[in-house]
């Protein structure tokens, strides 16, 4: 309860200063993010299909989370990356720091109330041709830092998206769509995954509003 009445406040104040003018706050963010002619360049370059595989997925079929550097594996490697002022123990877990989810406009200082999300989520690369992959590449797909494929978001948010594309699931805040859709797109085009016709109509109309 307490994460979803401060994620909503925090969202309320958020997008009332986006819709008159004030900006967003600085945070760091996933690499990767194409221009937006770029994004439009490559979702019409992708294949538009349906899902298939669809009762096989298993979430062991994605080894996560990788070893990173020393003892910082790659959960940890993102909440440092996307943090600010993050503390670590000597076994990389993030003892305080502030964390901003761009999803929802959220702040958190408590690296319990973060997940990091997969942008384009494990089930859906599984049905958009994970399916026919290495396990080896399915890991790689997982841990995936140098595209804009994992981010810290508030853990309740991430849960709601759950493995949903764009036209299932949206972010919170509207003034994210933009981003949003470029990431996915980016990541669905480097690892060459389909897009349904609904998805792809969904990823045209956030593009819409950059």
């Amino acid at each position: 309860m307490k994460t979803l009445l401060r994620s909503a406040l925090a969202t309320f104040l958020l997008a009332t200063l986006l819709q008159f003018g004030f900006g967003s706050p600085a945070f760091a963010t996933a690499p990767g993010i194409p221009t937006t002619s770029a994004a439009k360049t490559q979702l019409s370059g992708l294949t538009v299909a349906a899902w298939t595989h669809t009762t096989t997925y298993d979430r062991d079929l994605f080894p996560t989370w990788d070893t990173i550097s020393g003892t910082c594996n790659t959960r940890e490697t993102v909440l440092k990356r996307d943090g600010t002022n993050v503390v670590v123990s000597s076994a990389c877990a993030a003892t305080s720091g502030s964390w901003y989810s761009p999803y929802d406009g959220a702040t958190w200082t408590a690296a319990s109330d973060v997940d990091i999300d997969h942008m384009v989520p494990l089930k859906n690369a599984w049905i958009s041709g994970a399916w026919g992959w290495t396990t080896a590449k399915r890991e790689s797909f997982a841990n995936d830092l140098t595209n804009p494929q994992l981010w810290a978001v508030t853990d309740n948010v991430n849960q709601s998206k759950s493995d949903q594309s764009p036209d299932s699931w949206k972010p919170p805040l509207s003034g994210y769509y933009c981003t949003y859709a470029k990431a996915w797109v980016r990541v669905k085009y480097v690892w060459a995954l389909t897009v349904t016709s609904a998805e792809k109509t969904a990823l045209t109309s956030m593009l819409g509003t950059c």
